[in-house]
């Protein structure tokens, strides 16, 4: 009986060894057609915010690296998710890339059920740039520093309402870092995207906005809005004079943006190289620069997937306690 189980497992694992080596001439043979066809990348955020913008600057020289056209996809909603789950269930096939930004890392923070992981579910391919948000308001409100706003809303409790690309995210979190750190009360206004709510800023239907450089930095420019802060750790080229929330006098309150793709886990490691290294090329010409940095983004890279991997696992470990702090539980 022994014996007979011996034999039993050698030839198993003959089996194994043998579908083993079939499959990796497959994989190598589809990793050279690649890509045989259009490409979609997935941007789980409303046309017009800063992901967006970036995915559509990429877009094109990829497509044109590759022959074959990247298709840009906007699937908003849910602060992201409703473009990431697809994305994450997608086939490792090259054929679909996802904009995955710093609000991916905090899902674990805010999502008891989630149904997949920021880390596992993906195979990283590469940053594409970093950068602040921005606090802004329109001209009418009587504040030109966050002093000033701080000192307004303790005044006129309730009044303030403060426009969001979505809750959840980074905005959303640098603006209840702030309410915390100066004990105001604003009231959140979420929207599907940077876009859409900056549109009501302007128009002064809502007095303060929290929100990605892209969609602000023309109205800052035209003076139809003010620049009160921004969130990074330093001040943003876009926008040298406007100081940060901490040199505005509330240590502690920042958060930055981040702009990354990656694919859905298991597919091919030549394909993640081959996107890696056209991405790299891509984010060193000097009309991308030129273009990041007008909307107060560096092109800041990955020197190999595994670098933005372990940026992510970072990300996702550092949310639970902030949002923890903030009294925020996973929902």
């Amino acid at each position: 009986m022994r014996q007979w189980n011996r034999r039993r497992i050698g030839k198993l694992v003959q089996v194994a060894a043998l579908a083993l080596a079939a499959a990796s001439p497959w994989t190598s043979v589809q990793a050279q057609e690649w890509p045989a066809r259009p490409i979609r990348l997935i941007v789980p955020h409303a046309p017009g915010g800063v992901t967006d913008v970036v995915a559509r600057l990429v877009a094109q020289p990829l497509g044109e690296a590759l022959k074959q056209q990247v298709i840009v996809e906007n699937k908003p909603g849910a602060t992201g998710l409703l473009g990431t789950e697809p994305a994450a269930k997608a086939a490792p096939d090259g054929y679909t890339l996802l904009m995955y930004v710093d609000v991916n890392t905090m899902f674990p923070a805010l999502v008891k059920k989630l149904q997949h992981d920021p880390v596992t579910s993906f195979a990283p391919v590469t940053l594409l740039g970093r950068g602040s948000h921005a606090l802004v308001a329109h001209p009418s409100l009587p504040a030109q520093t966050l002093a000033e706003l701080v000192s307004y809303a303790k005044r006129n409790p309730k009044e303030l309402s403060a426009a969001l690309p979505g809750l959840g995210g980074p905005q959303w979190l640098a603006m209840e870092m702030l309410k915390d750190a100066a004990k105001i009360d604003v009231t959140a206004v979420p929207y599907k995207g940077g876009g859409q709510a900056v549109v009501d800023v302007v128009g002064g239907q809502v007095k303060l906005g929290l929100l990605g450089m892209a969609p602000v930095l023309p109205h800052i420019k035209a003076g139809k809005l003010k620049a009160i802060a921004v969130t990074g750790r330093t001040r943003s080229p876009a926008l040298p004079d406007v100081p940060t929330m901490v040199e505005s006098g509330f240590p502690g309150v920042e958060a930055a943006q981040w702009q990354s793709i990656v694919v859905p886990a298991g597919t091919p490691r030549p394909i993640v190289n081959r996107l890696h290294d056209e991405l790299l090329k891509i984010m060193r010409q000097p009309a991308v620069i030129e273009r990041l940095a007008s909307f107060g983004l560096d092109n800041a890279t990955s020197p190999s997937p595994e670098d933005l991997g372990r940026m992510m696992r970072e990300e996702v470990g550092r949310w639970p306690a902030i949002f923890k702090s903030l009294g925020v539980e996973p929902e």
